[in-house]
């Protein structure tokens, strides 16, 4: 028996890589039986001569719609202008990558189409998100952001227009990706069989999806958005089940008054309490 990572799935076809060598697979009958599936991303063990695979191990995460498992990463990216920057929007990507217990990073792009004044605010703006944990990079040097991703499996995510394509294109030349054009994929027509795959660019396996296919938060219940805010557990309210909206004696309000936390990022998390059921 062999461990094996599952890098591409047509069908009920799965590609397992093992030493730089890849291996078609089929899953074995009793996944069936059992309702799962092998995902993309996931580590297997698989038998060299019959060609199937035996077992799937342990996911850290998994994403369905494509289905993808073990991401180490989210690379966000969102760019300060054409399009403007879209905090609801940054902060609901953020917000749906913890719910789905994956860490999320942001390549901020289009510094240079800012003015002056809007690139101050921008440095604001970055320092909240860095405060709660969360590690930050600009197109600007992608020497530390290809650092970070170095072996890792990504799922990259953003607005149409925000530079994901030419991000990519810095990353890889070759790659000759036209503006707006997220999948890696090359000759996928419209008759092409849709499939799930990851590529590999620069020692960095990107998923090839445009990102979630759904941000839609009404299945998770509010102490799951609560917790998927991190300044918030820097501190202690007097009921456990507060989930600082309409509650007294609130610690993240008093810390919202004394500006301790972020009054953007707190009424996104209003907003979005209001979505879930």
């Amino acid at each position: 028996m062999e461990k094996g990572k599952i890098i591409k799935n047509i069908s009920n076809q799965y590609t397992v890589l093992l030493k730089n060598k890849t291996f078609l697979c089929t899953p074995r009958g009793k996944f069936r039986k059992l309702g799962i599936s092998p995902f993309v991303g996931d580590e297997v063990e698989f038998d060299l001569e019959k060609l199937t695979i035996e077992n799937i191990l342990p996911r850290k995460n998994e994403l369905k719609r494509p289905n993808v498992a073990n991401i180490d990463y989210v690379l966000i990216v969102t760019s300060l202008k054409e399009p403007q920057i879209n905090y609801q929007l940054l902060d609901k990507q953020i917000t749906y990558s913890f719910l789905n217990n994956i860490t999320p990073i942001i390549c901020f792009t289009k510094l240079d189409l800012a003015s002056l004044q809007e690139r101050q605010h921008f440095t604001e703006e970055r320092k909240i998100y860095e405060q709660i944990g969360l590690k930050t990079f600009t197109n600007e040097n992608l020497t530390d952001l290809i650092n970070t991703l170095q072996n890792k499996i990504i799922v990259l995510t953003g607005q149409s227009g925000v530079g994901k394509s030419s991000l990519l294109n810095k990353l890889d030349p070759n790659l000759h990706l036209k503006t707006n054009e997220i999948s890696f994929a090359l000759n996928r027509g419209k008759h092409t069989t849709r499939h799930t795959e990851l590529y590999k660019i620069k020692n960095i396996w990107f998923c090839d999806t445009p990102g979630f296919s759904s941000l839609d938060l009404s299945n998770y219940n509010k102490e799951q958005i609560k917790n998927s805010f991190p300044e918030f557990k820097n501190y202690q309210c007097k009921f456990l089940n507060c989930f600082h909206d309409k509650e007294k004696d609130c610690q993240i309000k008093q810390a919202l008054a004394e500006n301790k936390i972020s009054r953007k990022r707190y009424e996104n998390y209003l907003n979005f309490l209001k979505e879930v059921k």
